[in-house]
């Protein structure tokens, strides 16, 4: 009793959670001779399954260690045993798992199978020919693995059912811990089953010999006598890598045939990318047929066409015009045209009064900002009306030497509004801008000006038409005339009434919702934007990221600009805009169009500037006639370098000097461009001996170096006519008296400040030179000019001085200009009148 008293109770402490299956004990060994051993042992109980409904049998724990015995010892009193399972419900439990198993086999097989289905589906839409046949041999590999699978689970719980269904030999009377143990082994009813069976573990003890000969183990299952188990990954490699090459020596799969686009030159390599074939290929095949070629090498179309058909493919031929883009054929669809304001351009002879009537229009001024009184660009703007509709203004130039840029301007245009000065009448100019009215095909609008004057005769003005074949309203015709004052603002509102009438009789419509096009009415080169381009859009919207083709130059619309100096972020029809973005500077007139990507607006740049270099060199056919004619000439030539601010003036100065030319002497342009004179335009003049004029550009100090070295003249000028004026004395050798500019001094702009109301006063730094009170001064900025003026006071801290000279600072005050910046340069010269000598 002693013994029972120190062993501790089992289970006197209800467990948390779940069901222990693990507990403790002491259990106490008795021998011959009074001795005793005291043991710590762990029951393990097991879980036995029972029938559905059945209650299950109570547990057993069984000793899961146990020390030896050295003797035995004497047999306890037995303990009461509990009832054993049936082999009928032993044999019921082992179907219920084997059904099981195969359902869950059969399960997977089908998940699986449904699993590469769906993966085909997606695969035959999304995949190419090549990626689908891949995706069948997945699909077969996966299929034999859920096979292999299936069978596998089929074969374990055939083992299983066999290892059930095989008789068990009695076993020996057995002590009290064998028995327990084998009570311990038994499964319990309510437990999940296991998914593969566990094999009778075998005790140690008496009887062993007798329980390994019905016990199943993992070697006995696995080396049965009809050894069927589940193929390694291995051998599923195998049999994988086997189909695979079965599948190559059936025969490559079937030949892509494609429709290769091919130009009139293409090179190897180009080609062979289009038939998406090896370039070796191509030049093998080629060498066959006797052309040893490289990759790089250019071939026709007829040895391209031989070559599409030698590897299966179809040819589809295209000429180099193809590449351009063809504006005229796109159409927009009536339903998706809408209003777009009317575009009026704004002509007549010089100093008629047309951008001062602009500016009365805009209440701006602008005619202060151009060299002598006159216009000089084509200046593009968009007035809104009072009753909040807009209207688009060009104001092109009036001088003759400006012939082309009105041209475009009427290209352009809706409307035209034909300037004519009351107390003047109709000039040279004002005749040119009506031929170009009649020949743009598009209607006119009378606006006689200066009414203000005593000496305004406007019905000689209707008058003078009539010669020309235009008849005004009060004489019984169709074109509107108004009767206006820019500088009182007289009939201003009758004018702007004339043009909302002939737009509404018009019906101006467009499509915005489109890729943008447009005209290039502008363009010149920004020292620190790069080339500008003023553009009006005719149809689409322009937006800032778009990529575009303007002429021959092509990039991508980085900002843009509105006629007041706003960033807008899109310009639809009819909207003016300074575009900033592109890789060189367009000719005006040139058409913008916008298209899908870079490499496309690359391509059709390149295009276009291989036709204007090919125009460029090729030169008349030699005949024999021509080419003593060319030897026996004795026509002299004045060669000339040219740099303007814009690209409309280079045009007009062009052309103005090539009507100067005479069968004895004409003038040679050895180089014309758009930016400030640098060194490679004085080298150019250098190595022929001529001049450079620069309108509106000033040279850079390298420039300046390298012309004081080699003796080259440069000529400046801002307004068209003295250029011309220059140019006719120097042809024909007699130039009058000469004027003269010597540089005193120059000086940089530090800092603005306000002098009174509205002027502005500029301290300035002293380069070089004197700074002298009532010189006259140019103020440039990067290069070009902004202002020709003179200095009307000149301080040194708070007292008027005559002169500053050179490491001074000093304030100045500038005469009729406020456009003044920190960083600008200005230059301070005297004129002089000399007598020219030949």
């Amino acid at each position: 009793m002693a013994d029972q008293t120190e062993k501790p109770k089992l289970g006197t402490r209800p467990p948390l959670g779940l069901k222990r299956t693990v507990e403790t004990g002491k259990v106490k060994q008795s021998f011959s001779h009074g001795r005793s051993n005291t043991v710590v042992v762990e029951v393990k109980k097991r879980r036995i399954l029972g029938r559905p409904g059945e209650a299950p049998p109570p547990e057993t724990p069984a000793p899961a260690a146990e020390a030896p015995a050295p003797a035995p010892a004497p047999a306890p009193k037995a303990a009461p045993q509990p009832r054993k399972p049936s082999a009928a419900d032993e044999m019921t439990a082992r179907k219920e798992m084997q059904a099981k198993l195969l359902r869950e086999a059969e399960e997977s097989r089908l998940t699986a199978l449904e699993e590469a289905r769906r993966r085909e589906e997606r695969t035959k839409v999304e995949q190419s020919e090549e990626e689908r046949r891949r995706a069948e041999e997945n699909r077969k590999a996966e299929e034999a693995a859920a096979e292999q699978a299936r069978l596998a689970a089929e074969e374990e719980a055939r083992l299983a059912a066999e290892a059930a269904a095989a008789p068990q030999p009695e076993a020996p009377a057995a002590t009290e811990q064998d028995d327990k143990a084998a009570t311990a082994r038994r499964p319990s009813g309510h437990a999940p089953a296991p998914r593969r069976p566990e094999p009778a573990r075998p005790s140690r003890g008496r009887g062993d010999e007798h329980r390994q000969r019905g016990k199943l183990t993992v070697s006995r299952a696995l080396s049965g006598e009809d050894d069927s188990r589940a193929r390694s990954l291995a051998a599923l490699r195998r049999a994988r890598e086997k189909e695979k090459r079965h599948h190559m020596e059936a025969g490559p799969s079937t030949k892509q045939v494609r429709d290769v686009v091919v130009p009139e030159a293409i090179t190897v390599q180009d080609l062979a990318n289009r038939m998406a074939e090896r370039g070796a290929d191509l030049v093998k095949a080629l060498f066959k047929m006797g052309m040893p070629v490289t990759l790089t090498q250019t071939i026709d179309q007829d040895t391209a066409e031989l070559l599409v058909t030698e590897f299966g493919h179809r040819i589809t031929r295209v000429s180099e015009s193809d590449v351009d883009i063809d504006t005229s054929i796109d159409v927009d669809a009536d339903e998706t045209l809408q209003p777009r304001p009317p575009v009026v351009t704004i002509m007549g002879h010089v100093d008629h009064g047309k951008t001062s009537l602009l500016d009365a229009i805009r209440g701006a001024n602008v005619v202060s900002g151009e060299a002598g009184g006159i216009t000089q660009h084509i200046g593009a703007y968009q007035v809104a009306l009072p009753d909040k509709s807009k209207v688009t203004f060009l104001d092109t130039p009036g001088h003759e030497a400006f012939t082309e840029m009105r041209a475009r301007g009427a290209n352009v245009t809706d409307i035209v509004i034909l300037v004519v000065a009351a107390d003047d009448g109709l000039k040279p100019q004002t005749i040119e801008a009506i031929n170009h009215t009649k020949a743009a095909g598009v209607p006119m609008i009378v606006a006689i000006n200066k009414i203000d004057k005593p000496e305004a005769k406007p019905q000689k003005v209707r008058e003078e038409l009539l010669q020309h074949e235009i008849i005004v309203e009060d004489m019984g015709g169709e074109v509107q005339d108004v009767e206006v004052s820019a500088k009182n603002g007289t009939n201003l509102d009758k004018l702007l009434e004339a043009i909302q009438l002939q737009a509404e009789i018009l019906e101006l419509k467009a499509n915005p919702d489109r890729s943008a096009e447009g005209t290039v009415v502008e363009a010149k080169l920004d020292k620190g934007r790069g080339p500008l381009a003023t553009v009006l859009v005719q149809r689409g919207t322009l937006r800032v990221g778009d990529v575009i083709v303007v002429g021959a130059a092509s990039g991508k619309v980085r900002a843009m600009l509105n006629d007041k100096g706003q960033q807008v972020k899109e310009a639809g029809p009819s909207v003016p805009v300074e575009v900033l973005g592109l890789g060189a500077v367009p000719a005006a007139g040139d058409q913008l169009t916008v298209v899908e990507n870079e490499a496309r607006a690359r391509e059709v740049a390149a295009y276009r500037q291989g036709v204007l270099d090919k125009k460029r060199t090729t030169s008349a056919p030699v005949t024999l006639e021509n080419m003593f004619a060319t030897h026996a000439s004795t026509t002299k030539e004045l060669p000339l370098v040219i740099k303007a601010d814009v690209q409309g003036s280079v045009e007009a100065i062009v052309s103005a000097l090539n009507k100067l030319s005479t069968d004895e002497i004409r003038v040679r342009v050895l180089h014309s461009g758009v930016g400030a004179i640098t060194e490679s335009d004085v080298t150019l003049a250098a190595s022929t001996g001529a001049p450079i004029i620069g309108f509106n550009v000033r040279p850079n100090s390298k420039a300046r170096e390298v012309a004081d070295r080699n003796k080259v003249e440069f000529r400046y000028y801002d307004v068209i006519y003295h250029l011309t004026d220059w140019v006719k004395g120097a042809m024909a050798g007699e130039l009058g008296p000469e004027i003269i500019e010597t540089v005193v001094g120059r000086a940089k702009v530090h800092e603005v400040f306000p002098a009174g109301k509205k002027d502005k006063a500029a301290g300035l730094l002293v380069l070089e030179g004197v700074i002298r009170k009532g010189l006259n001064a140019r103020l440039t900025r990067e290069d070009v000019i902004v202002s020709k003026t003179t200095i009307s006071s000149l301080r040194r801290f708070k007292d008027d001085v005559a002169e500053v000279t050179s490491g001074l600072e000093c304030g100045v005050l500038l005469a009729d200009t406020n456009d003044i910046k920190p960083g600008d340069s200005l230059e301070v010269f005297e004129v002089e009148e000399r007598a020219r000598t030949l």
